[in-house]
């Protein structure tokens, strides 16, 4: 198997989670600063004021935001496998069905295999 080319102009793992946590939080402030604000001007700003409760609702916001999308930029990662993990990869893939004949028999061993598990669970 040929080994695949190096990326090194990548961002490391450590940029893409700032960089989602970045986007996160600009999208949290803007979020929060509209509902908080449809907020205040339905139900009023409350005993602590108008800055307060907004900056509670931009904040909390911004941080949730910028959580999910940190990870979620982490964990979208476009780059190659390394080659021990496309190994493991096509050992963990279904074996490829050639015909209707070849799925039924696969299909069927798979049920009695699944028929064992369930009788030694069973049987425990």
């Amino acid at each position: 198997m040929a080994v695949p080319p190096m990326r090194t102009n990548e961002p490391s793992v450590w940029q893409k989670c700032k960089m989602g946590a970045m986007m996160g939080g600009g999208v949290g402030l803007t979020i929060g600063f509209i509902f908080g604000s449809y907020s205040i001007l339905r139900g009023g700003a409350g005993p602590r004021g108008f800055m307060a409760t907004l900056s509670q609702y931009m904040l909390s916001s911004a941080a949730t935001f910028s959580f999910f999308l940190a990870i979620g930029s982490v964990i979208r990662n476009d780059a190659l496998l390394p080659p021990h993990m496309q190994a493991a990869h096509a050992q963990l893939l279904a074996p490829m069905i050639r015909s209707r004949a070849d799925g039924m028999t696969l299909m069927r061993a798979r049920w009695e295999t699944e028929k064992r598990r369930e009788d030694v669970w069973r049987s425990n």
